[in-house]
């Protein structure tokens, strides 16, 4: 992970890329940073190629309003395909205004089948869909993997049997997701089949971290979904009840989970709640569950305003990048629902105000305004004790007497 989107940049400039495959969601916040810093794409990338998650259509707008004032705008690909097709099978140029509908005011296509993969939308008795109509995406092809090490059932319930084809052993990927054809010959991803979400580009099924947290004896029901933060972001939410009154704290749930699961399925927030919400069928009304509070952890950790000019900007800029109100100089970034992107944004935003290099690893180290605010101040006080020494070493070398051999070559 680069510690700024600016030394992304430069490093772009300085080995002269022409090419970048880039996550959409660090794509994202490149955009962003475009939008807020100022920054540009150096002259010498011709191609731009994003994947891994569905693009905003807001940053794709964003994008062309700042690459067509350059003299020679980068292309930009969008780039569709799971795993199991090894790796990508549908590809869409997003071009600025184009009168074919590349950039839709709704969603961004994914595009056409690339030469070795096959594109099916089918329903549930695999009959294709016609133009318009939702249905579960497949992907068959030379490029397809043969399946799933040591998974034979996951294996024969994903990769079926190609009814489309008369080759002996061809067969389907069923990918979980759904999409539809456009009028225009795209692809247009719709969501999941299921309840897997992406995060940050993982892909996440909510339903494995309800059942690791379900595990947990001090409490008797769990809920975890994906929700969608101010910034487009999906993060997983937990919803608990304790078997107690008094119910086991946020940062007690997060260590719980983290000896368990990887941090990329680690929930953003923890909501209790006296009951979860059921359907008059007794299952579950995930739609009923409320939008977390991001300040619920602070029963041990109170609220802390802040002290300094330099703590009082750090908080601006969090509240800004985290779409909150009122953050305190003792909360953690990461509890409030950070994450490495989120944290890229953070540093880059106080390098740029504060003039100061800080690596990305003093966040991850000390994650609270109160730690962030002490690093920038010893760095500029650093940067002042050099230029002090600079300064003192020019007045020494002004008081040195000029040599009679230099005098004589004058």
């Amino acid at each position: 992970m680069v510690d700024s989107m600016q030394r992304f940049v430069r490093e772009c400039t300085e080995r002269a890329i022409s090419v970048l495959d880039l996550p959409t969601a660090f794509w994202h916040e490149l955009v962003l940073a475009f939008e807020r810093e100022g920054l540009a794409l150096p002259p010498s990338v011709r191609l731009v190629i994003i994947g891994g998650e569905k693009a905003l259509a807001e940053r794709v707008a964003q994008w062309h309003a700042r690459t067509a004032q350059t003299a020679r705008p980068a292309r930009l690909i969008n780039t569709y395909g799971p795993t199991e097709a090894t790796v990508v099978a549908t590809l869409c140029e997003l071009r600025p205004g184009a009168s074919d509908g590349l950039v839709p005011q709704s969603e961004v296509p994914i595009g056409r089948p690339l030469g070795n993969a096959l594109i099916y939308i089918l329903d549930g008795s695999l009959n294709p869909l016609p133009i318009g109509v939702p249905g579960e995406l497949h992907v068959g092809g030379s490029a397809l993997a043969r399946g799933y090490i040591n998974r034979p059932e996951l294996t024969s319930e994903r990769f079926i049997p190609d009814p489309f084809s008369d080759a002996p052993g061809a067969r389907l990927y069923k990918t979980g997701d759904v999409a539809r054809w456009r009028s225009d010959g795209n692809i247009e991803f719709l969501g999941r089949v299921d309840d897997q979400v992406k995060i940050r580009g993982f892909r996440v099924e909510p339903a494995e971290v309800e059942a690791v947290l379900g595990q947990h004896p001090a409490l008797r029901g769990t809920a975890v979904l994906a929700r969608m933060d101010a910034s487009g972001d999906e993060r997983l939410v937990a919803y608990v009840v304790p078997h107690r009154q008094t119910a086991p704290t946020a940062r007690e749930l997060a260590g719980y989970l983290r000896e368990r699961l990887p941090e990329y399925m680690m929930p953003s927030a923890f909501v209790t709640l006296d009951s979860l919400p059921l359907t008059s069928s007794g299952k579950v009304d995930r739609r009923a569950l409320p939008a977390p509070d991001p300040f619920g952890f602070r029963a041990e950790n109170a609220y802390a305003e802040p002290r300094t000019p330099v703590e009082e900007r750090l908080v601006e800029i969090w509240e800004e990048v985290l779409g909150l109100e009122r953050v305190g100089v003792h909360d953690d970034f990461f509890e409030l629902g950070g994450h490495s992107l989120l944290a890229t944004r953070v540093v880059s935003r106080l390098n740029r105000h504060f003039g100061v290099e800080l690596p990305l690893r003093v966040l991850f180290e000390d994650p609270t305004i109160e730690g962030l605010a002490l690093a920038v101040t010893q760095m500029q006080a650093e940067a002042e004790i050099d230029i002090e020494q600079m300064l003192a070493q020019v007045e020494q070398m002004q008081d040195q007497p000029v040599s009679e051999e230099f005098s004589r070559e004058q």
